[in-house]
């Protein structure tokens, strides 16, 4: 008999989907902790949605199985939907019905009482802030608050897994922190999440572990520390008191660290990469001994920093590995923040009291 290890909220085993001549899912094994939030993080066209598909049990695999708190897709579908909720990439609430009439027929379909429907809907419409948007149809609702009314009607019974395929495709900054606070607010309460996004940013704020897929297959899992480690410890950007000093100063870094170094919009500014041997400290000896050599040189540095690679760059090194990335480019990288929204206590609340 197969045996799952406690603690799993989600384990897959050489999962396959297939389309005519397409494998949309080439073999993909994940083992998802229970309690966390999981990000799957590709291109369009990586199989991320049609992997979501197959664990949601929307789609029946042509090889491999999966198991959701050790229940087989396969062969225990009903016992996994009872415990899951999936969020797709675009609203499934009814457009033409308001917000309130979404969330109380809702709540009826999954059993509750009508008073008890409406007294939830009123609950999750002001903690969304979506009251004063209540009794107007959904389709004149912008991107976010669709968004957002989506995702309450995911957790009228709190699920123990929900699925979030690509939620917030589309939407500007502020709503994006916006939802970004209500799955941290969910996963507080125990719900596992599992992510799936093409915005790096999005992955590294949420997901205590990534999954990178490209042709459907995982070309590498880990911490976002783990995977921004794996193809360097990160870089050095040196700013010269100098411009004319600018091309030596690039061959003596290139020299010292062997990498290449890109010439930056500032005429005083270039960045070069730094192996580091993939730790912190590796880098740190590595830069230290770029900054000696560049003095040695009698070029004077008059600023420099040094940082980890960002999840864009590790995505990059990572598809160019494993080949030509399937699909549009990845979106939304390097998005600057607006203010986020201020967490609410109150998501939280509503979760844990409503379990199903």
């Amino acid at each position: 008999m197969t045996t799952h290890p406690p603690g799993l909220a989600i384990e897959t085993q050489g999962l396959v989907k297939v389309f005519g001549a397409n494998r949309a899912v080439d073999g993909i094994d994940l083992r998802v902790p229970a309690g966390t939030v999981y990000g799957v993080l590709g291109p369009n066209g990586a199989g991320k949605t049609t992997t979501v598909k197959m664990l949601a049990t929307l789609l029946r695999p042509d090889d491999g199985d999966a198991y959701v708190f050790g229940k087989s897709v396969r062969r225990e579908p009903d016992a996994v939907r009872s415990r899951v909720s999936l969020t797709g990439q675009y609203a499934s609430v009814d457009e033409d019905l308001t917000g309130t009439e979404n969330l109380v027929l809702l709540g009826r379909l999954l059993g509750h009482p009508k008073r008890v429907a409406r007294a939830r809907a009123a609950e999750l419409l002001d903690v969304f802030g979506l009251t004063p948007a209540a009794d107007r149809q959904v389709k004149t609702y912008s991107g976010g608050m669709r968004r957002r009314i989506d995702i309450a009607a995911s957790i009228l019974n709190t699920p123990d897994l929900l699925f979030l395929d690509e939620p917030t495709t589309g939407l500007d900054p502020r709503s994006r922190n916006q939802v970004w606070d209500i799955v941290r607010a969910v996963v507080a309460q125990g719900t596992t999440v599992l992510l799936t996004t093409q915005y790096l940013e999005e992955a590294d704020r949420l997901a205590s572990r990534i999954a990178v897929i490209d042709h459907g297959r995982v070309i590498a899992e880990g911490t976002p520390g783990e995977l921004k480690s794996s193809v360097g410890a990160g870089a050095i950007q040196v700013r010269l008191h100098d411009a004319d000093r600018r091309p030596e100063a690039a061959g003596v870094l290139r020299r010292v660290l062997g990498s290449d170094v890109r010439l930056e919009s500032d005429p005083v500014a270039l960045t070069a990469a730094i192996p580091g041997h993939g730790t912190d400290l590796g880098a740190a000896e590595d830069a230290a001994r770029a900054l000696a050599e560049l003095a040695r040189a009698g070029i004077v540095v008059a600023d420099f920093s040094l940082g980890q690679p960002s999840l864009d760059e590790v995505f990059l090194a990572l598809t160019e590995a494993s080949g030509d990335v399937g699909g549009a480019p990845v979106g939304g990288a390097g998005i600057a923040d607006e203010a986020a929204a201020d967490d609410d206590p109150r998501i939280g609340d509503l979760v844990k009291e409503n379990r199903a």
